[in-house]
């Protein structure tokens, strides 16, 4: 099993600690044993300076994984190259490559990776896996892979669209991904924004893992704008994890993280841009 797992996180909407910055995305480096792993890049405007506040190699990188293709995830790809000591290779679903949209009361807006980024992995000019199934990165370090969409209550609400044909049409956003570390004591989950749902992915994990408790998951939940039934929704289905750690991130919104700390005061913590974790 895993000796040592420590996790920083690089970017998210805020931030704690000396000389660290908060944006909107998020970015998670993660240290196995002796394995070096960058899970998303933020949207680029803090994680080269937050990685040097922090004593974060970004050159020592052996592999990125994408969450999904919106920009608050990718947009960290130049800060990526320039520190990368030689090549990286970038872990994906095939669909982080669509161009995506949101409309909402301003109309519509790109919130797809940059397009450079873009286009340098479609041209293979970065080195790229693409899968929809479950990849070990690293050893005990995988990705879900594309996520079942066994709840209705889950459902995408917000109007994200892709482009088809020439069309823009509603995107199901089946790049969706998170990263799980198996542990003695269960797996370690991270949630990039968990447009699959949240309980979607931990019933992903569960059935990839068998019935074994969920020692922690962290990252970003979706619930900033969910409305009140699902929240509780949400709260009831997650007693079923017996989850060791939660510590919500990024997109959860306020309401929904003070309802979680509510709900789970044992185990529910803050987090940040700055924050590291230990297991």
């Amino acid at each position: 099993m895993t000796r040592r797992l420590r996790i920083t996180i690089l970017s998210d909407n805020t931030a704690v600690g000396r000389g660290v910055r908060g944006e909107h995305g998020l970015a998670f480096w993660i240290e196995m044993d002796a394995h070096r792993v960058l899970f998303d890049t933020g949207q680029g405007l803090v994680l080269a300076d937050n990685a040097h506040a922090l004593g974060v190699d970004l050159g020592s990188m052996e592999a990125v994984v994408l969450s999904h293709g919106h920009y608050d995830h990718t947009g960290g790809w130049a800060q990526v190259l320039r520190a990368a000591a030689g090549s990286v290779t970038v872990y994906a679903h095939p669909e982080v490559l669509a161009p995506k949209f949101k409309r909402d009361e301003g109309g519509i807006r790109d919130v797809g990776m940059p397009a450079a980024f873009r286009e340098m992995l479609m041209a293979g000019r970065i080195p790229r896996v693409w899968s929809r199934t479950p990849v070990e990165i690293v050893p005990r370090l995988w990705t879900t892979g594309e996520i079942p969409r066994r709840h209705s209550e889950e459902a995408i609400t917000e109007s994200f669209l892709t482009e088809r044909e020439g069309e823009q049409r509603p995107d199901p956003l089946l790049d969706d991904q998170a990263m799980f570390i198996e542990t003695d004591r269960g797996p370690v989950v991270l949630l990039g924004c968990a447009h699959a749902g949240v309980i979607n992915t931990l019933d992903h994990i569960r059935s990839l893992l068998s019935e074994t408790p969920i020692h922690a998951v962290i990252g970003g939940m979706h619930l900033g704008s969910a409305a009140p039934e699902r929240l509780d929704w949400t709260i009831r289905e997650l007693r079923r994890f017996t989850i060791g750690r939660l510590v919500p991130l990024h997109c959860t919104g306020q309401k929904a993280h003070a309802a979680l700390g509510t709900a789970f005061p044992d185990t529910c913590g803050g987090g940040g841009a700055g924050c590291i974790f230990e297991f």
